[in-house]
C-alpha cells in the first residue's frame, strides 16, 4: 500500500463500522475493511449475505444506516460526487446500449466522462485491443455474445482511467 507523511499504508478504499438495515431487517452488519492501491479483492459470501448493498454503498448509490465508507479520501456519505469521479463499478448484468457499436458505446460513454475525443480514441484502441475485443468494435452490441458483452461493459469503466 501506498504511504501517507507519517509512513503509515494508505488506503484507497476504507470501510469504518459499515452497517445498513431495511427496516427491522439487518442487511450489513458493522464490517470494516481497507483496500490499498493494486490490491485485488472480492466479496464472497451466500445470498442475502450484503454483498450488493455493500457495493452500493462503496459506489455512492446507497446510504449506510451507520458507518463511514471513503474513496480516495472522500466521505461516500458526505461528498459522494467527487469520490464517484474515482470510481468504476459494473454489475452482474451489464447495462448496455444493444444498438450502438462496440466503438460507439466506447466513445459516448468516454466523451460522457469528459474524456478529450484525442485521447478517448486513444484509449479505446488501448483497452479495446487489452480486452481481444478487436475483431468485434465494430459489431452492434446486441448480437454479441453474454461474455463479450460483458467485456465491452467491462472496458467502458477501463476506457475513463478510473482509479478503482
Amino acid at each position: 500500500m501506498e504511504q501517507n507523511k507519517s509512513g503509515e499504508q494508505k488506503s484507497l478504499i476504507k470501510v469504518r463500522h459499515l452497517t445498513k438495515y431495511y427496516g427491522k431487517r439487518l442487511a450489513v452488519d458493522n464490517i470494516s475493511f481497507d483496500i490499498g492501491k493494486g490490491e485485488i479483492v472480492g466479496l464472497l459470501g451466500p445470498n442475502a449475505a450484503g454483498k450488493s448493498t455493500t457495493m452500493r454503498i462503496l459506489t455512492g448509490f446507497m446510504m449506510p444506516t451507520k458507518g463511514d465508507t471513503f474513496i480516495a479520501d472522500y466521505n461516500m456519505v458526505s461528498n459522494s460526487l467527487e469520490g464517484r469521479k474515482h470510481i468504476g463499478y459494473m454489475p452482474e448484468s451489464v447495462p448496455l446500449y444493444t444498438d450502438m457499436t462496440v466503438r460507439e458505446y466506447l466513445d459516448f460513454f468516454a466523451r460522457l466522462r469528459g474524456v478529450a475525443r484525442d485521447r478517448a480514441r486513444k484509449r479505446i484502441n488501448e483497452v479495446v485491443t487489452l480486452c481481444g475485443l478487436e475483431e468485434y468494435v465494430d459489431t452492434v452490441i446486441g448480437k454479441l455474445s453474454r461474455g463479450y458483452k460483458q467485456r465491452v461493459g467491462w472496458r467502458r469503466r477501463s476506457s475513463t482511467n478510473r482509479r478503482f
